[in-house]
């Protein structure tokens, strides 16, 4: 457990077997008290 200031940033990685993102996909984070966040996995280009 440690505690989370403004500014700092949490990064993650996958899982042993996890194929790579591909369009369409979503990627969704969750943080107790704070909130979630969903972001759209998009071609460059594509929205």
């Amino acid at each position: 457990v440690m505690t989370l200031l403004p500014g700092d940033l949490i990064l993650t990685g996958t899982p042993e077997g996890v194929g790579p993102l591909e369009h369409g996909d979503s990627v969704s984070i969750s943080v107790e008290g704070i909130g979630s966040l969903t972001n759209p996995v998009v071609r460059k280009g594509q929205s």
